[in-house]
């Protein structure tokens, strides 16, 4: 099982940009997918991006073409870049990291906080 760590979070103002890193403890090459969930105050959490083993990505409907995913295998960490934020973008962001199989894990790291001023 990996250990992930957020950072990158804080306070911005609509239309600006933040990346968010996950570190991730051990190799990320074996997981079946990386991906960035959401919640804000009084809401569920919500998926934000995902990133398969094979590449792939996906995006809620509410960040497609502001947010990119990507990662970097040699370093162990996932990003999210986000751009052209806005006050509803405001909410803890997770990291999380699935592999499946009888050696199957589903992991979440501590989450960190991104506020985004109107």
């Amino acid at each position: 099982q990996v250990q992930l760590m957020e950072s990158g979070g804080g306070l911005v103002q609509a239309g600006g940009s933040l990346r968010l890193s996950c570190a991730a403890s051990g190799s990320i090459f074996s997981t079946n997918a990386m991906g960035w969930y959401r919640q804000a105050p009084g809401k569920q959490r919500e998926l934000v991006a995902f990133i398969t083993g094979g590449g792939i990505t996906t995006y809620a409907g509410s960040v497609k073409g502001r947010f990119t995913i990507s990662r970097d295998i040699a370093k162990n960490t996932v990003y999210l870049q986000m751009s052209s934020l806005k006050p509803e973008d405001t909410a803890v962001y997770y990291c999380n990291a699935v592999k499946y199989g009888s050696r199957g894990y589903d992991s979440w790291g501590q989450g960190t906080q991104v506020t985004v001023s109107s």
